[in-house]
């Protein structure tokens, strides 16, 4: 029976490869955040720790391998389809309850309105509902990031009356709204760790 996190390993859109961090991408991973930091860090809180080292990077993408083996996240880099470059990151958490995911996700600063955030979102959005089985999905985002805020609105998401604890705009899609969504039509292909296909 499935744990916590999703057992996506490898997600595969039209232009992007969605996979789990390895230590091995730190150069990658790094590349991408200290070209982007001015970009990242009105929205991102953790972008206010970088730069960070080399190594640094490399234990920190190796917790996140650790965290997805044991299901307890599902921390996802965004590369570019031949995976020599990294375009943002993304996430599968399950912060809200073991039925339920929330979706982050960032984008490196000169891939912006190239509609790649949109196209991860919507390819975790299917993985979530199509390979989690979970009953409810959520973003949620800074009201003063309208970039952001876009997606959820152009995937079909709702957004709630209430902002969360951090003051963050919430948008939740429940289980009986995806199949209608635009989410549901995404061009996708999933992988498990060992390569067998799940969506």
């Amino acid at each position: 029976m499935q744990s916590r996190g999703s057992r996506a390993f490898r997600i595969e859109t039209d232009r992007l490869v969605i996979r789990c961090w390895r230590p091995a991408d730190a150069e990658l991973a790094k590349d991408a955040i200290d070209a982007s930091l001015d970009h990242l860090r009105p929205w991102m809180p953790w972008a206010e720790a970088e730069p960070s080292t080399l190594e640094q990077k490399r234990q920190l993408l190796s917790r996140f391998a650790e965290d997805f083996a044991r299901g307890d996240d599902a921390v996802y880099g965004i590369f570019e389809p031949d995976e020599c470059r990294v375009v943002g990151g993304t996430g599968l958490h399950p912060r809200l309850h073991a039925n339920a995911r929330e979706i982050g996700y960032w984008i490196r600063a000169d891939a912006v309105g190239r509609g790649l955030a949109r196209e991860s979102t919507a390819a975790l959005t299917r993985v979530a509902f199509e390979v989690d089985r979970v009953e409810r999905v959520e973003i949620h985002c800074d009201p003063a990031n309208v970039r952001s805020a876009a997606i959820p609105r152009r995937l079909g998401y709702e957004q709630a009356d209430e902002l969360d604890g951090n003051g963050h705009l919430v948008f939740r899609m429940p289980r009986d709204a995806y199949p209608g969504s635009p989410s549901a039509d995404a061009a996708v292909q999933a992988y498990d760790e060992a390569g067998a296909r799940v969506l």
